[in-house]
C-alpha cells in the first residue's frame, strides 16, 4: 500500500517506519523538502521524501499530522486527495489548566468538511509517540487500543488492519462525529500523561469481561425517577 506522511514529525516520523517495516511503500512529506528527505534517509527501507504536495499525490492512504492545519492552507493543489484516504490523528492544543470547552466539532470532522471528496478517518489520537517505539512487539502483548471512526466502512477496515499490523488492537467507534468522544479520549489521556504524571506509556486497553447471571448483586434494573 502507498501511503503518505504529511508532516514527518514525531508521530508521521515514527507510524511511517513502522509501516515501512511492514512493507509498505512510504513517502514522508514536509514542508520543506529536505526535511522529508532526511526522514526518509532515516527511515531507510526504500522509503521516500519530499515535500507534503508529493506526499498527497503519491499515496493511497495519508496520515495527516498537520494539527488544525486544513488541505487548503497547506497543499497548492487539495484536490488530489479526492478519493483519498486521509488518518487524522490530531489533538487540540493543550489549554491552560487542561480546561478544554466541549467538543461540538471535531478537528476530523473539520478535515472532512475542507476535502469533502477524501474518506477520513480518525485513528492514533489516543497515545505519546513513545508508545510507537515498542511496536509491533512487544506492544501486542499488551492489546493496546486504536480508536477508528470514520463514515466510510472500506476505509476504516483498512486504517484498522493498518493499525493491527502494527501490534494495535483497533476499535470501531463507528461514524465520524464520534471522533468528537475519540478526540475527548485523547484530550484524556495527556492528562493522565501531564498532569496526573503517569508517564507517556499510560494507554488504554478495552477489554470484554465474562458474563455472569446478575443475580448475586440484583442484576441491571430498569431506571425509575420514583
Amino acid at each position: 500500500m502507498k501511503i503518505g506522511i504529511v508532516g514527518s514529525g514525531n508521530m508521521g516520523r515514527s507510524l511511517g517506519i513502522l509501516w515501512a517495516e511492514q512493507g509498505h511503500e512510504v513517502f514522508f512529506g514536509s514542508r520543506n523538502a529536505e526535511k522529508g528527505k532526511a526522514t526518509a534517509e532515516f527511515a531507510g527501507r526504500g522509503t521516500q521524501g519530499g515535500t507534503n504536495e508529493e506526499a498527497a499525490a503519491f499515496a493511497d492512504v495519508i496520515l495527516w499530522t498537520a494539527r488544525n492545519v486544513m488541505p487548503k492552507h497547506l497543499l497548492s493543489h487539495p484536490e488530489v486527495l479526492a478519493s483519498k484516504i486521509i488518518i487524522d490523528c490530531n489533538n487540540q492544543d493543550i489549554p491552560e489548566g487542561f480546561a478544554y470547552p466541549p467538543i461540538v466539532e471535531s478537528l476530523a470532522e473539520k478535515l472532512a468538511q475542507d476535502v469533502p471528496q477524501a474518506r477520513v478517518v480518525k485513528a492514533f489520537n489516543t497515545m505519546a509517540q513513545e508508545v510507537f517505539e515498542l511496536a509491533p512487539e512487544p506492544l501486542k502483548n499488551y492489546g493496546v487500543s486504536v480508536f477508528v471512526a470514520g463514515d466510510d466502512e472500506q476505509a476504516k477496515k483498512i486504517v484498522m488492519g493498518l493499525a493491527q499490523e502494527i501490534g494495535f488492537s483497533p476499535v470501531d467507534c463507528g461514524i465520524l462525529r464520534n471522533a468528537r468522544l475519540v478526540e475527548g479520549l485523547g484530550d484524556f489521556i495527556r492528562l493522565i500523561i501531564g498532569c496526573q504524571k503517569q508517564g507517556v506509556y499510560a494507554t488504554i486497553s478495552v477489554n470484554v469481561l465474562p458474563s455472569t447471571s446478575g443475580q448475586r448483586l440484583g442484576g441491571r434494573q430498569t431506571s425509575s425517577l420514583n
